[in-house]
């Protein structure tokens, strides 16, 4: 993330982070460390993976100092190793005492997503198929948990509710139907907006390409009529595949030939990326 990025986007959400850890001060730190000192640490790798959120990572110890110093040996979207040394933090032993739990709460989660989403994308390798995730994010952690999954090697859907229209199951209902649904948005949304419509089956998808839908999504189809779907869109509409996919799974839907494939378990099922602080000692 480059600075006008983290300014506007990250500093007062990794500040809530720090708040909710420091309420009022560190009192195990303040016990043992009374004055200014100059340390170090080192940040390491304690599992295979991709690395992602280190532009978040140091900020955590610069908004607590901003005269923290923070060298890393890698970059976002590298392949990590179990017991590799990726990165020093210089500065106030209290910074990086009181700053240590935050700091890696967030690249541990964010390199978690990458690495699971590496998974998956190097599994569609070779296809027109792009890999998608979802709005199933931690309140308050979707900027950082998108942009994991971009590092990872896949591709955002839209970011929030005000960025693109995605008619599923709920607002056909509220609407009365598929043509009704796809009628209204037309009507209501900016002609520079595509409009997406969730189809569970084919009666359903040939009412969305009548009434002139841009994407398609393919709701936990099985694999025979998703294929039937991508033919019956082909030159009309865009198709993405969805319902429960995983790293498991996957491979059933590589060779269907949507545009995309979108996983919520990107964001809501990947574990972390074990990572650890550790020989902090004086300089």
């Amino acid at each position: 993330m480059n600075n006008i990025t983290m300014k506007m986007n990250a500093d007062e959400l990794i500040l809530c982070a720090l708040r909710e850890d420091i309420t009022s001060e560190d009192i195990t730190t303040n016990s043992v460390m009374r004055d200014y000192k100059a340390g170090e640490v080192e940040l390491i790798c304690k599992q295979d993976g991709v690395i992602a959120g280190l532009d978040i990572f140091k900020r955590v110890f610069q908004l607590l100092d901003e005269k923290t110093e923070v060298i890393f040996n890698c970059k976002d979207g590298d392949t990590v190793k179990n017991g590799e040394k990726i990165g020093i933090i210089r500065g106030d032993i209290r910074v990086l005492l009181s700053g240590e739990r935050t700091a890696l709460n967030f690249l541990q989660r964010m390199s978690g997503i990458a690495t699971y989403t590496r998974t998956i994308a190097d599994l569609l390798k070779g296809t027109k198929t792009k890999l998608l995730d979802t709005r199933k994010t931690t309140p308050n952690m979707r900027v950082f948990e998108k942009y994991a999954v971009k590092v990872g090697g896949g591709c955002n859907h839209r970011y929030n509710l005000s960025d693109g229209i995605l008619l599923k199951d709920n607002h056909i209902g509220a609407a009365g139907g598929v043509k009704e649904a796809v009628a209204m948005a037309k009507e209501y949304a900016p002609f520079v907006r595509k409009i997406e419509i969730e189809v569970e089956n084919l009666d359903m998808l040939r009412e969305a390409l009548e009434a002139g839908a841009d994407i398609i999504m393919l709701d936990n189809m099985s694999v025979e009529d998703m294929k039937q779907a991508v033919k019956l869109c082909e030159g009309r509409a865009e198709t993405e595949c969805s319902g429960n996919v995983t790293k498991e799974n996957v491979a059933r839907l590589v060779d269907i030939g949507v545009d995309y494939i979108s996983s919520g378990a990107l964001t809501h099922s990947s574990p972390i990326l074990d990572l650890s602080l550790k020989n902090l000692h004086a300089i």
